[in-house]
Parts: structure tokens; C-alpha cells; sequence
């Protein structure tokens, strides 16, 4: 069963963390502000479940192949809650729960393997793996259950147990999962904690956690892993990126409009690989910008409870002004907004969808990450300047390249600086695949065997051919 942390210790007032509905912009729901000094008795907890939980390997599989039937018969509970306080259409939040539960699935498949080492001497080394102790899980708003599980499900699968703590803004689909994962897991072995920093600083130091796993910011990325240095935890950073679809001169501009655009938009534009850079061939670059504005200025907007709705709102007021200063930039400094560019009337934190052109290369909204309903389209002219563009930031999570001859945009993909590219396509992952961002997105392997991998260390066992007397 999950475990219920105290909301306050004992001489302290309990504290509690409001959660908004971006569609409102209204508070609805509230949480346990937890104080960072719970953690103590949460990860004292969570290593004792784990000398169980380690030892065996059958039960684990069937606990995790449960939990992934509890998530599914929960689906619609969950899917409105995670709608209600990230902000996105209800479809997208039920693809979330799914792809929640696959992850459960696929990790509870897989398994380590043993290996023997044999060199020519007289004796041989079998390579087995142990799992490495509890686990801290820090996942942010885009994705609170996707995140939450590509964390904690590779772990729990390894033998690890798992503390997890979502973003401050959307907390509460996060409690319901474990609160439905309780009836298939032991006592101890996934713990859900909530609130402000720096309750999120102190899981990282905890000289408890022997792995910290986080998904966020480059800066809050560094200093995660400033703290887990103190105790020499290993640390998994996926820190965002900035990826570039290169458009080759033979592109069908109508034939992948729709796909460009939601890889650009989907979400709201709030996911890590999605496409935040356009380059162009000079001669296609109008029709570029017309093609993906029109599906901007048509698209349907509005609070994702709405069955109509294909993109909802921005999913905090930090963010929406962040996206909101980007594009005042970028126009102050001669960019012009083909579609949006501003705030839409009305409550909620809306940025009506926004494609940008003759924006400046050196503009903070291109050479930063906006995570937001922003996309500037920027022209070339020779293939080497695109590429250089492309690479041309300090990311390196994704990218794409866009062409009729397939063989052709892989020649330019082997030039991108990113750790996955897509050709014609952007931000479709597989769970057997890695991922794993170069530069400043990232350290650490997520995904497949890889991510199973990662929260194991290997154990050598040497022995002799013979026994000697």
C-alpha cells in the first residue's frame, strides 16, 4: 500500500499547497505542503520496504503487471483530474494514463541479465546486478503521470523503491496514482510527497536516496545534481531541449503541414522534444509560415473538459508569462506574428498559437525554450547554415529532417547534435528505445533496457575453475 506521510510534524501547523485550474486561472483543490524534515522518516521507510522488495523478482513482475490494470480501471477518474489541473484536452490526458500503464507493462517484462566473463585465466567472473536502494523521482507539470512513470516503473522493475515528488502545480493526479498503485504494490514501496521547495532540494541531498532521477530546467538540473553529489547518488537529468526541424529544399510543404504543426503545438507546446525551431529553404519559407499560421489561426482552443478543444492552456501563470515576454521580445526586436502573438480575452492562461517570422536567429525565443504555443520559422539558404543553425544552441535533446528522399535527410541527421532524430516525422518514442539528450539536455540514459539499466549496479563474482583443497 502507499504510504501516508504526515502532513506536519508534530509542533507545526499543517500546511497546505493550492492547486489552480489553468483553464480558470481559480484555485480548486489543495495538497499537503509537506516540510523537507518528513523525508527522514519517509526514506527510512523506504529502504526497510526495500530489502523485501529487492529480494523477490517474481513477485515484483506480477506486482508491477497488477499495477498497470489498476491504472487502466482508473483511467477516466484520472484522466479528468490531470485535465483539471494541467490544463490539457481530456483525449490527451487519457493517452497519458495509457501510456502510464504500458510503461508498467514493458518494465515488468524485462529483466537483467547475468553474464560470464572467461579471459584465458584459471577462473572465470560472472557479472550479476543489484539494485541500487531508494530512488528520488522529481518530475515536472507537461507530463505529471507520463514522467512519474518512465521514473518510477524502471526503478521498482530493478528492485529499487521509489520516493516521488510532482511539480507544485499539479500534484494532485499524481496523489490519486498512488493512491491507486496502493492496492498493488507493498507497503513502502512508491511514496508520493508533496510540496514547495525546497522539499524538492532536500529529497535530492537526502543521504538516503542512492539515485536521484529529474525532468526539468538546465539550471534547477545542475543543482539537483550538486546535491546528490554530497552523497555520490547517481543522477538521471533530462533537462529540456530545443529541437529543430531542417526542412530540405524537396519538401512537400501541404504533405507534412498538419504533422509539423502538432509536433510543434501538441500539449500546448509543453513537451521536451517538441519541435521549437523552423528552418526553411528560402524559396518555401512563405509557404512554410502560411501553411502552419493557418493551422494556428483555426485551431480549435479552450479548457481541455471540452470536448471541442484541441489545444488547451498554458499550465501555470509563471509560464505563461515567460512565453507571453518571449514573443514581446521577439516582435520588439522586428519579428512579426503571422498567427497570435498575444493573450486572448477572457479568464485562464491562454497564449493564443503563435508562429513567428522574420524573427531575429539571435532572439531569446529562438535561441531559448519557450515550452509554450510559440514557434518562430526562420529562412536558409544554404543546407551547411541550417545545420549550423540547428546546432547552434546549448541543447541537444531532439531533432528532426523533413524531405521527399528519406536517404538524403538521414546524410543531414547524422549532422544533427541531438540525441534522437526523426526523419518526417518529430517526438514519436518507443519504450524499447532510449532517451538520452547531449549538451545541456541532459545526463543519462532513460527508456528500454537502458532505463532498466540505470537503476541497477553491476556485482562481479570471481571463482575458480577448480576448487583447490
Amino acid at each position: 500500500m502507499l504510504t501516508s506521510v504526515p502532513d506536519h510534524l508534530p509542533g507545526h501547523r499543517a500546511a497546505r499547497l493550492t492547486v489552480v485550474d489553468p483553464a480558470t486561472g481559480e484555485a480548486f483543490d489543495d495538497v499537503p505542503d509537506q516540510r523537507p524534515e518528513a523525508l527522514d522518516a519517509v526514506i527510512d521507510r523506504s529502504r526497510r520496504a526495500w530489502h523485501g522488495w529487492r529480494a523477490d523478482p517474481a513477485a515484483r513482475t506480477a506486482a508491477l503487471h497488477a499495477a498497470a490494470g489498476a491504472v487502466e480501471s482508473a483511467g477516466d477518474d484520472l484522466a479528468r483530474l490531470l485535465t483539471r489541473e494541467q490544463g490539457k484536452p481530456l483525449a490527451e490526458s487519457h493517452a497519458e494514463i495509457a501510456r502510464t500503464a504500458a510503461r508498467l507493462r514493458y518494465f515488468a517484462g524485462l529483466a537483467p541479465r547475468s553474464r560470464r566473463i572467461s579471459d584465458g585465466r584459471p577462473g572465470h567472473s560472472e557479472i550479476r546486478w543489484r539494485p541500487l536502494g531508494p530512488v528520488a523521482a522529481i518530475v515536472p507539470w507537461n507530463f505529471p503521470l507520463q514522467l512519474a512513470a518512465a521514473k518510477f516503473a524502471p526503478a521498482l522493475a530493478a528492485g529499487n523503491t521509489v520516493v516521488l515528488k510532482p511539480s507544485p502545480f499539479t500534484p494532485l493526479a499524481t496523489r490519486l496514482l498512488g493512491s491507486v498503485l496502493a492496492g498493488a504494490l507493498p507497503e513502502d514501496v512508491l511514496t508520493v510527497v508533496t510540496g514547495r521547495e525546497p522539499l524538492g532540494a532536500r529529497l535530492a541531498a537526502h543521504p538516503g536516496i542512492r539515485h536521484v532521477t529529474f525532468t526539468g530546467s538546465a539550471p534547477t538540473g545542475r543543482a539537483v545534481a550538486e546535491a546528490a553529489a554530497a552523497s555520490l547518488a547517481r543522477v538521471t537529468l533530462e533537462l529540456g531541449g530545443n529541437d529543430a526541424a531542417v526542412l530540405l529544399d524537396d519538401v512537400d510543404v501541404d504533405g507534412i503541414a498538419d504533422r509539423l504543426f502538432w509536433a510543434a503545438f501538441r500539449n500546448c507546446g509543453q513537451v521536451c522534444v517538441a519541435v521549437k525551431r523552423v528552418y526553411a529553404p528560402a524559396r518555401l519559407h512563405a509557404r512554410v509560415v502560411e501553411a502552419l499560421a493557418e493551422r494556428a489561426r483555426t485551431v480549435a482552443v479552450g479548457p481541455g473538459l471540452d470536448p471541442d478543444t484541441r489545444l488547451g492552456p498554458v499550465n501555470n501563470a509563471p509560464q505563461l508569462a515567460r512565453v507571453e515576454r518571449l514573443v514581446r521580445r521577439a516582435l520588439a526586436d522586428g519579428a512579426r506574428a503571422a498567427a497570435g502573438g498575444h493573450r486572448p480575452g477572457g479568464p485562464g492562461y491562454f497564449f493564443a498559437p503563435t508562429v513567428l517570422t522574420d524573427v531575429p536567429p539571435d532572439s531569446p525565443v529562438v535561441t531559448e525554450e519557450q515550452f509554450g504555443p510559440v514557434l518562430p520559422v526562420l529562412p536558409y539558404r544554404s543546407l551547411d547554415e541550417a545545420v549550423d543553425a540547428a546546432n547552434g544552441t546549448g541543447f541537444g535533446l531532439g531533432g528532426s529532417v523533413w524531405s521527399r528522399d528519406p536517404d538524403r535527410a538521414e546524410a543531414v541527421a547524422d549532422r544533427l547534435e541531438c540525441g534522437t532524430v526523426w526523419i518526417n516525422h518529430h517526438a514519436e518514442l518507443s519504450l524499447a528505445q532510449p532517451f538520452a539528450g547531449v549538451k545541456d539536455s541532459g545526463v543519462g540514459v532513460a527508456g528500454g533496457p537502458w532505463g532498466l539499466y540505470g537503476n541497477l549496479r553491476p556485482f562481479v563474482v570471481h571463482r575458480p575453475r577448480e576448487v583447490r583443497p
